[in-house]
């Protein structure tokens, strides 16, 4: 089951049309203008046959992009990269988890280490 906003949808707030284009760049983290003109040029490579139909049925079968999707721009940013990037980003969480775990055990052992009572305590229980 995919998470919301893991899911392509149709961002009718900045559509032009169908809003198809404002979704795929909302899903991509590529800029709207970069997605319509790349749109226009299949048009003209002779692809039309192909294009606007799929247009149209992209327009019909995606969902509206729910209004709260997103709390900020900080966090659209960081689900965009997600759907770029999935192994990489997993990557940056784990290595974030690291840096934590290892600042932690930094002031575990700082505050263990100068606290003889609490060391005590702690070798009793071993």
């Amino acid at each position: 089951m995919n998470s919301p906003r893991t899911t392509l949808y149709r961002d009718k707030e900045n559509a032009k049309l169908l809003g198809v284009c404002s979704g795929i760049a909302d899903y991509t983290g590529i800029n709207v203008l970069w997605v319509r003109l790349g749109f226009i040029a299949t048009i003209f490579m002779g692809l039309f046959p192909f294009t606007l139909p799929m247009y149209i049925l992209a327009g019909l079968l995606l969902n509206k992009r729910p209004p709260h999707l997103y709390k900020d721009e900080k966090e659209q940013k960081y689900w965009q990269t997600v759907r770029q990037n999935p192994k990489r980003t997993t990557r940056e969480i784990r290595a974030r988890f690291r840096d934590i775990d290892r600042r932690l055990a930094d002031v575990e052992s700082f505050y263990v280490s100068n606290n003889p009572r609490l060391t005590a305590e702690i070798e009793k229980l071993r």
